[in-house]
């Protein structure tokens, strides 16, 4: 048995031409979207991130705006900053890229973003609104993951879910959106005890340990549908995810690839949280 390969690369172009439809109908009523993302600092991965960023907006047609302030900028500046955009009433969404500097508390930062504009899903209401089945943004990777599962006909209700990692970025949402279309669901941790045992009986298999090839072919059930969020760079320079691909795809029934799975889909999904964001406001 060999699985099917999902491919997120695809997939996310077929779920951006959807939402491109929505956006060019905002624009025909005198409204385009708009996406600020803000970075403090020089981390190299974090400007390639920001840089696909803007570049999908663009194939979307959004309005973008790309505020790049130095490592040491003030936290009360980045603040100010943030309250300007919040005002501003041509930014629907505002992305603060993680991390920022040492001397920046990350946690004020996400919760000084107006939480209509929290295109990324981090601020506490947000969190609670997801956490308590009213959802306005859900954090764009477990969103992205949910949309290859639809895209690919996967069926989630009545299913074992075992999600192994619980970040707030992705394992903790995660588990609340299979909640929500009523799958059962187990979370697994780094303590958790016989691991294995857990993601054999897992008929969806969502991974976010960032932990390169941690999951393995025998500890997957057979036919389960296998979806790796990680992304890791080995000694050779290669990427991986954290399921070891090769064993686990003799096992499987769907898998994601890494590079080229969930990654994809995570700033595709960004793009329509933004343009929720729009049809909102034009609402009001």
């Amino acid at each position: 048995m060999t699985a099917k390969i999902i491919d997120g690369k695809t997939i996310a172009q077929e779920v951006r031409a959807e939402w491109k439809v929505r956006a060019d109908a905002l624009k025909a009523r005198g409204v385009t979207p708009g996406l600020a993302v803000v970075i403090v600092g020089e981390d190299p991965a974090s400007r390639i991130y920001v840089g696909n960023k803007v570049k999908a907006c663009a194939e979307l047609g959004l309005h973008s705006e790309h505020i790049a302030l130095p490592a040491d900028t003030p936290e009360a500046t980045l603040l100010a900053k943030i309250a300007e955009l919040n005002a501003n009433p041509a930014i629907h969404g505002i992305l603060v890229q993680l991390p920022v500097p040492k001397h920046i508390n990350s946690d004020k930062v996400l919760n000084s973003i107006n939480p209509e504009k929290d295109v990324d899903g981090f601020h506490p209401m947000n969190v609670g609104a997801l956490a308590t089945g009213n959802m306005r943004f859900a954090p764009c990777t477990p969103y992205g993951a949910m949309k290859l599962l639809d895209k690919c006909g996967i069926s989630i209700e009545g299913k074992h879910a075992v999600v192994v990692g619980r970040s707030n970025i992705v394992g903790k949402p995660m588990a609340l959106m299979l909640l929500q279309q009523n799958a059962t669901v187990t979370i697994c941790t780094s303590r958790t005890r016989d691991l294995a045992r857990h993601t054999r009986d897992a008929d969806i298999l969502v991974v976010a340990t960032g932990k390169a090839k941690m999951i393995t072919g025998d500890m997957i059930k057979p036919g389960a549908a296998v979806i790796d969020v990680g992304i890791n760079r080995l000694p050779d320079g290669k990427l991986c995810g954290d399921v070891d691909f090769d064993s686990a795809k003799e096992v499987a029934g769907y898998i994601t690839p890494v590079p080229g799975g969930v990654g994809p889909m995570t700033i595709t999904m960004l793009m329509a949280n933004t343009v929720q964001a729009a049809e909102r406001a034009a609402a009001k």
